[in-house]
């Protein structure tokens, strides 16, 4: 969120280059080869689903939401939701040529299943599934349990 770096041209200097652009681009970074593994991290509440994609170093590729695609309100959490979250991030992460995705899931929410399913539908090979829920090994008091 900082200012960005530019370089200018200052003169026939040899090296740089006349054109401004970002100190650290990201797509850059994705152009010099193809990515063929990722870890895939989902994030499942019981208002919200997000997931985010990273490659073997942790490096985001992309990432959407629930809230972020359109839905609003009790229609975020839902699996139809986690389902459209899942084919937005498959897209958006095609033309990195990633194949295979190790998932990691988190939270407890209605979404869970049905984002790893529409992320293997998509065409992405699912190498392992991991569920990285935290568990307190007896913390803070919990939330009261709804009655409705």
């Amino acid at each position: 969120m900082g200012k960005k770096r530019v370089i200018k041209k200052s003169g026939d200097t040899s090296g740089q280059s006349g054109e401004t652009r970002p100190a650290h681009s990201v797509s850059a970074k994705s152009s010099h080869g193809k990515i063929v593994r990722g870890i895939a991290f989902v994030k499942a509440t019981y208002n919200n689903t997000m997931i985010t994609i990273a490659d073997d170093e942790g490096n985001v590729l992309g990432w959407a939401s629930a809230g972020a695609l359109g839905f609003s309100g009790a229609k975020k959490a839902t699996p139809f939701a986690a389902a459209r979250v899942a084919e937005a991030v498959a897209e958006k992460i095609k033309k990195t040529g990633m194949q295979e995705v190790r998932v990691l899931v988190k939270g407890v929410g209605s979404g869970r299943d049905s984002a790893v399913r529409a992320l293997a539908n998509h065409g992405l090979a699912i190498m392992g599934i991991k569920d990285i829920t935290p568990i307190p090994h007896n913390g803070p008091r919990p939330k009261k349990v709804r009655r409705v």
